[in-house]
């Protein structure tokens, strides 16, 4: 891949389809939490009836459940969609079973030999491989992202009681709600 360029899939289980967003920094808490807005912000209109957005994750650096900013950026997404969120994270040494290794072992493939020395390169190419005959629908990020990013102990004590992890499975699934913020319960 170009340098500085960095990528962040979503792969709608429910159409096959395959949305892959580049940016120019860093794959960050934030720019993975940007990209999942403005995923549902595109096709919220194809889920009227949806109760619950359920998003498989292969628990990378930037989407950690314990990473302080990526927890705080997914419980203001929910409160912001008005919608709960579920992560399920894919263990370790299990990408075999996550579907979107594949779509990213389609994109190496297509791309194979190719010279990818700009994020226009990358984005070029990527738009016209194809996952299950389809072309994949690619957006190009503008702005940088700054890594590191930490939230204080103090301010991530108000999202935490958004951050609900299940009790059979606490590291691998963990649901937010979406109601108003402030210090009150969640529902």
């Amino acid at each position: 891949m170009a340098v500085g360029v960095s990528a962040f899939g979503i792969l709608n289980l429910d159409n096959d389809e395959l949305s892959i967003y580049f940016g120019q920094s860093a794959e960050t808490s934030d720019f993975i939490a940007d990209c999942l807005e403005w995923w549902w912000q595109d096709n919220q209109d194809h889920y009227p009836e949806i109760e619950e957005w359920v998003i498989n994750l292969d628990g990378g650096p930037a989407t950690r459940s314990d990473r302080t900013q990526f927890i705080k950026r997914m419980v203001e997404l929910a409160q912001t969609i008005m919608l709960p969120i579920r992560l399920i994270y894919y263990p370790p040494y299990h990408s075999k079973y996550n579907a979107i290794e594949r779509c990213w072992a389609a994109l190496e493939q297509y791309w194979n030999g190719a010279i990818l020395d700009s994020v226009e390169a990358a984005v070029q190419w990527a738009s016209h491989m194809t996952w299950k005959a389809m072309n994949p629908v690619v957006y190009l990020v503008e702005g940088i992202y700054e890594k590191g990013v930490k939230v204080l102990a103090e301010e991530l004590a108000d999202y935490l009681p958004f951050w609900q992890r299940s009790e059979a499975l606490p590291k691998w699934d963990i649901t937010r709600c979406a109601t108003k913020f402030g210090k009150g319960k969640p529902h």
